[in-house]
């Protein structure tokens, strides 16, 4: 087989790539944001305790705990598919790294707004949702992207749990073929492709965002 013919055979699980990918994100972003969030508003025991979850899916091995839940689940009755413990998994590994950008986007910005806020009287919520976090999204935004790229190579795990995604076919063409070289090379070329155009974009934000603080600053 050509490079090519392995890249097409390899992309035909694209879709289940881009599966766990998207739902993964369903689980990363509203945990990034309602941990990163917690974490920023609360002290003492809640805050350990928020602490302790965001480093408990940032720290545990993803390799580990997509094999606990998978395998340890069913003998507690908990029955889940192979895609929703990878999505799961993945997605709130990347949300515990979100959610210490969105906890530092927040500490970042002037405390003096949050009094403008409360002198215009509204309520420490509403100074979050109408003040805050707009402002503390564009620094964030980058941060996303690269978690988001993460995602995405960090699906190549999920062929542990038999999800037929690019790498479980890059496997069993190399136990066909015997050509792990070729395949390899071949899978690393459409993750490589998959990924790049991402980082483009989130290098373009990044200098818009950088631009954009030079100004208010100037200002």
């Amino acid at each position: 087989m050509s490079l090519f013919d392995i890249m097409a055979s390899i992309l035909v699980g694209i879709n289940v790539t881009m599966k766990v990918t998207l739902y993964g994100m369903l689980y990363a972003v509203p945990f990034a944001f309602v941990f990163g969030v917690a974490q920023h508003f609360t002290n003492g025991i809640p805050r350990l305790i928020v602490t302790s979850i965001i480093e408990f899916w940032r720290s545990s091995p993803v390799i580990i705990l997509i094999y606990g839940f998978y395998f340890s689940l069913p003998g507690l009755g908990i029955n889940l598919s192979a895609m929703t413990v990878g999505a799961m998994v993945l997605g709130l590994n990347i949300g515990g790294y979100g959610s210490q950008a969105v906890r530092a986007a927040l500490q970042a910005l002037d405390p003096g707004q949050v009094e403008a806020g409360y002198a215009l009287g509204f309520r420490r919520l509403r100074i979050l949702y109408l003040i805050e976090l707009p402002q503390a999204l564009a620094a964030m935004t980058p941060t996303f992207i690269n978690q988001f790229i993460q995602l995405v190579k960090g699906t190549s795990l999920v062929s542990l749990v038999t999800l037929a995604d690019m790498t479980f076919l890059a496997k069993a063409l190399s136990q066909i073929h015997y050509a792990p070289a070729k395949i390899y090379t071949a899978l690393l070329i459409v993750y490589f492709l998959m990924c790049y155009p991402a980082t483009i974009v989130g290098r373009m934000i990044e200098r818009r965002v950088s631009r954009g603080r030079e100004v208010s600053h100037d200002l």
